[in-house]
């Protein structure tokens, strides 16, 4: 029996250790190589902090591009996907109601153009990004409603694209946008 303990209590020992020292020690020191030291990339404009580059904000005014949609509605706290599938009707209605409100805030672009990032939310529901198409496809919007020219706001998101490290190339949303206002203010 005291044998039996004594195992006990040197497995809990060192599962104490592993668990709650080694462990956060180690995702620590991997978080102080990553950009912003593990407290997140913050953005500022003029001084002020206007976001951080991985959490994804809500931009719906015609003059900005648009962000993909939170299932969250953008509450860093709420993080969290629908878990509704592609079988659901309020979910279908959903999106249907979100592709008819895009088509409209944006004419002349057809349904078969818009990339389901911008009609579906990601499965955190904070994704910071979309595909370069999700930007290319608001161009006219946004250069309408800031009296650009399409081909100054087209290379404006050519500028802003990432190469994919292990996955497909991306825009950041906030990042694109501060750009924007940096070159043409949005109360122009």
């Amino acid at each position: 029996m005291k044998s039996q303990l004594f195992i006990a209590f040197r497995l809990t020992l060192t599962l104490l250790v592993l668990c709650c020292v080694a462990y956060p020690a180690l995702v620590w020191a991997a978080a102080q190589l990553a950009p912003g030291r593990g407290e997140g990339v913050q953005l500022s404009r003029q001084g002020r902090l206007v976001g951080f580059a991985n959490v994804g904000q809500k931009f719906d005014k015609p003059q900005y591009f648009n962000s993909r949609p939170s299932a969250a509605d953008y509450h860093a706290d709420a993080s969290s996907g629908s878990n509704k599938g592609p079988s659901n009707p309020e979910y279908l209605a959903q999106v249907k109601a979100r592709l008819d409100t895009f088509l409209v805030q944006n004419p002349g672009v057809k349904a078969a153009d818009v990339p389901a990032e911008l009609l579906t939310a990601s499965g955190s529901g904070l994704d910071p990004h979309l595909s370069p198409q999700g930007a290319l496809v608001q161009v006219a919007r946004v250069a309408a409603a800031r009296h650009l020219a399409p081909a100054q706001v087209q290379a404006l998101v050519q500028q802003h694209v990432e190469a994919g490290l292990l996955g497909p190339d991306k825009v950041n949303v906030l990042q694109l946008n501060l750009a924007l206002d940096a070159l043409a203010p949005a109360g122009r």
